[in-house]
């Protein structure tokens, strides 16, 4: 391979496209992407996911294309696709199989596959090792080698980009490896971490989201013991973080991309295995079951049937316009299950998307918001942070109720006809 090999991107999302213009600065990028409204989008230099600037867009050297031909004869293809979950929370290998397929039909001898979308250990060499080799017609690990190199940004972090965090990386020989920790290395100054093997590579990964869902699930289960207490978890957990080494975990929704899903990768695995693995899958029936355990707080502490409830925030996080996984329709659908009208807002959301995803209509403004029984903090958007205490009495009716799940407004004084209920 040459000293300055050309590279493939397959897929431009929130993963994909952070790093190919990353490693545009330094090498010779092509980034694809099936998807041909997301390619103009990208071209016209709008970036939907907020990830990239348009001025940094627009700079790019990389050519952006949804034609495949594109990828022709690239030495490095590194696949970012998702890997989410079915219906019944199996791993969806769909994408990732296709688009070893596409790779498949565009490598030559010597060429190297990387894949960062998240797996349980083997899919890379036993699931697209094979697809690589039936559609290329070339023999994996001879005529061209695998690779895995996880994907660890997270969704609005400006602090934490590509190119400010360690990279693993695992090749299927030292040689592949080497190569990989020099691509990388060209982005985040070097700092790099090889693992032993491209499966440990892989279990790295799922573990690492696993772990996180595990601590916010036991701090969900600690919320819900103290709210039966009549106490507040923030209050007992600000006085807990004094100690050196308590972990800052705070209790919430769990969805998004990553922390929701790889727990159900890591426990496929381990099925696979003959294990029950009963705190993985604890601590996703846990946080999984908070939506509904926080709308039946919210509705009996309206105690009120048929109540009108505005929402604030869809998304799975704060400032960020990601909807995947969100679980904030868990508290919507079952507020309309207990018989309330639930009206929903979110700035940084697509209505568009909210619709096809969810089926929910998103409000355009809260400009005529007001009279509601309960207004609900769901998400901590900036705008949402900005609120005070006039703004939100004037959202509900005489007697109100603001639920508030992410601490958002706990510093602001109330009126005390206003009920007030927190996680």
């Amino acid at each position: 391979m040459s000293a300055s090999p050309r590279i493939a991107v397959i897929g431009l999302g929130y993963v994909g496209l952070p790093l190919a213009v990353h490693l545009a600065r330094h090498f010779d990028i092509v980034g694809f992407d099936v998807d041909a409204g997301r390619v103009a989008e990208l071209l016209a230099g709008k970036d939907r996911t907020g990830e990239i600037d348009s001025p940094d867009l627009n700079a790019t050297s990389m050519t952006i294309t949804d034609d495949e031909s594109g990828i022709d004869g690239a030495d490095v293809f590194i696949v970012t696709v998702p890997t989410p979950v079915d219906d019944n929370n199996q791993p969806d290998l769909g994408a990732v199989r296709a688009a070893s397929e596409t790779v498949s039909r565009h490598i030559a001898k010597g060429a190297i596959v990387v894949y960062e979308s998240t797996v349980y250990p083997g899919v890379t060499e036993e699931e697209c090792g094979p697809i690589l080799a039936r559609g290329s017609g070339l023999v994996c690990g001879e005529d061209f080698f695998l690779g895995y190199s996880p994907e660890r940004i997270n969704p609005g972090d400006r602090e934490h980009t590509v190119d400010r965090i360690t990279k693993i990386v695992a090749g299927q020989t030292p040689a592949v490896t080497d190569q990989l920790a020099e691509i990388y290395g060209a982005l985040n100054g070097g700092d790099i971490y090889r693992a032993r093997d491209i499966k440990t590579a892989e279990a790295a990964k799922v573990i690492e989201n696993a772990q996180r869902d595990i601590n916010i699930a036991f701090v969900n289960e600690v919320a819900m013991i103290l709210n039966g207490m009549g106490l507040d978890v923030l209050d007992v957990l600000e006085a807990a973080n004094t100690k050196w080494n308590f972990l800052p975990f705070m209790p919430g929704l769990v969805g998004g991309h990553c922390i929701g899903v790889d727990p159900y990768y890591l426990a496929h695995a381990a099925q696979k295995t003959g294990m029950h693995p009963e705190v993985v899958l604890a601590g996703r029936h846990i946080n999984d079951a908070m939506g509904a355990y926080i709308a039946n707080q919210i509705h009996d502490t309206m105690d009120r049937e048929g109540g009108r409830v505005l929402v604030l925030g869809l998304t799975f996080k704060e400032n960020v316009p990601d909807l995947r996984n969100s679980r904030v329709v868990d508290i919507i659908a079952r507020l309309q299950e207990l018989g309330h009208d639930v009206d929903v807002h979110d700035p940084q959301a697509s209505p568009a998307e909210a619709k096809t995803h969810f089926g929910v209509d998103l409000m355009t403004s809260l400009d005529a918001a007001t009279g509601y029984d309960a207004v609900v903090g769901a998400v901590k958007h900036r705008e949402y942070d900005a609120l005070d205490a006039s703004d939100l009495e004037g959202l509900i009716g005489a007697g109100g109720l603001v639920a508030d799940i992410k601490g958002i407004w706990r510093d602001i004084t109330l009126a005390d006809s206003t009920r007030r209920w927190q996680l």
